[in-house]
């Protein structure tokens, strides 16, 4: 119920930005028209066939987004409906939240929500290597004293945080794990890993402005848990990650993988690292697809070098 009282607020606040949108095209149609029947008689009519195709665009967009999501079922240029959510809506439906005195955390969560609609509906299925399962930091238990951000299978597995599950995933299923520590490091790594697709964990604010920066890109978001505030020791809901890679998996890759799969790194600097043990060693370091098999086998090829 929820999750549904948060995706008819976004809707509503569409639905209202059209409805503004549409009022202001014919105030621009209505103020010149004396003025441009003085420069040719046909004038107010061109420009009101102008205005008209403009409104009918914004309508079009309106309603081919809410009968997407009312329908869970994609539509011809359904990835033009997200597109205009994401670059045209999301802007003016902030401005039109702040006149209304809506949070902008509730429009935020909305808009996610909305978001994971629209990529259920647009999106195929997809091998492991070609997701990847995108972390925050914040995730690490605050004290722990092992540094995940280069390399995440610094982990000591312990499970006082999510990361230890997290890593069961990615041996489970194959997908590409990584750790971020901000959205620079997280851009870093979408354009190293080029993943079809992304399962990303992060804040309402976080994932808002992610979900922008990678469009295309398609995106599923899970908010995470803070009970101890934001950005300190938070959690995320296993169910919930496994649910989105069972939808998204290609059914035969959806009990385990068999062999091969994606990599799991910290926030970027592994390859990076694993570069600096191989010139000082004057050798190679296996990476961390070889390393990610098993928890036996993560610990025997940390330290094993190849001449």
């Amino acid at each position: 119920m929820e999750h549904d009282a948060r995706k008819r607020l976004f809707v509503g606040l569409i639905l209202g930005t059209c409805l503004l949108v549409c009022a202001m095209l014919v105030l621009l149609w209505w103020v010149p028209y004396v003025g441009l029947a003085a420069i040719h008689p046909l004038a107010p009519w061109g420009w009101g066939l102008i205005v008209a195709v403009l409104v009918l665009l914004v309508c079009w967009s309106g309603a081919g987004l809410l009968l997407n999501l009312v329908l869970k079922r994609s539509f011809p240029f359904a990835r033009r409906f997200r597109g205009v959510t994401i670059k045209l809506y999301l802007p003016l439906i902030t401005l039109l939240g702040r006149l209304f005195g809506i949070p902008k955390e509730d429009i935020r969560h909305s808009f996610v929500k909305v978001n994971n609609e629209l990529v259920l509906s647009e999106a195929g299925v997809y091998r492991p290597e070609e997701i990847l399962l995108l972390m925050p930091h914040c995730l690490q238990n605050s004290r722990c004293e092992m540094r995940l951000t280069y390399d995440i299978f610094n982990c000591k597995r312990c499970g006082k945080c999510p990361i230890n599950d997290l890593l069961g995933l990615h041996e489970k299923y194959g997908v590409h794990l990584a750790i971020a520590t901000g959205g620079t490091i997280a851009r870093r790594i979408v354009v190293q890993k080029r993943p079809r697709l992304i399962v990303a964990v992060a804040c309402d604010r976080d994932l808002s402005s992610g979900i922008q920066d990678t469009y295309p890109l398609p995106v599923f978001g899970v908010l995470n848990e803070r009970p101890n505030g934001p950005c300190l020791d938070t959690r995320v809901s296993m169910e919930r990650l496994e649910e989105a890679l069972a939808r998204f998996l290609a059914p035969e890759h959806r009990e385990g993988r068999k062999k091969g799969g994606g990599t799991a790194q910290g926030s970027g600097e592994a390859n990076d690292l694993d570069a600096a043990r191989a010139r000082k060693g004057g050798g190679n370091v296996k990476s961390d697809a070889a390393r990610s098999g098993s928890g036996e086998a993560a610990e025997a090829a940390k330290g094993e070098m190849h001449g």
